[in-house]
């Protein structure tokens, strides 16, 4: 079975930025958002925005996409004034699955849209 290509999006307003992940994030799709990530997550694009990741249109996710997800959103984390949030909406259950299998839980809830 091949994997779905991932594509993303990234919409800039004034004081947000907003990441859309399309497809599947896994080990065999990756790699182009890795090596485009400075495109869209440059220090001067994101430290004064609030970053929300949508990932409502993720099919799959692998523990290698996980990890990529969570490198980029501890980059973020680093980089911004810390006034400005950082929120992932529209969470698939595979990303709470592998955040429990890796206890990084209490470290990824607070970045979480409660609906």
């Amino acid at each position: 079975m091949q994997a779905e290509k991932l594509t993303w999006s990234a919409v800039q307003n004034d004081d947000k930025i907003t990441l859309r992940l399309i497809g599947e994030l896994s080990r065999d799709t990756l790699l182009p958002l890795w090596q485009q990530r400075l495109t869209f997550l440059s220090e001067k694009q994101i430290a004064d925005k609030d970053i929300l990741w949508d990932l409502a249109q993720i099919k799959r996710i692998d523990s290698a996409g996980f990890a990529l997800l969570c490198d980029l959103i501890s980059y973020c984390k680093k980089i911004k004034a810390s006034e400005h949030k950082i929120v992932l909406t529209n969470i698939p259950k595979q990303l709470l699955t592998l955040a429990d299998l890796f206890n990084l839980n209490d470290w990824l809830t607070p970045f979480i849209l409660k609906n």
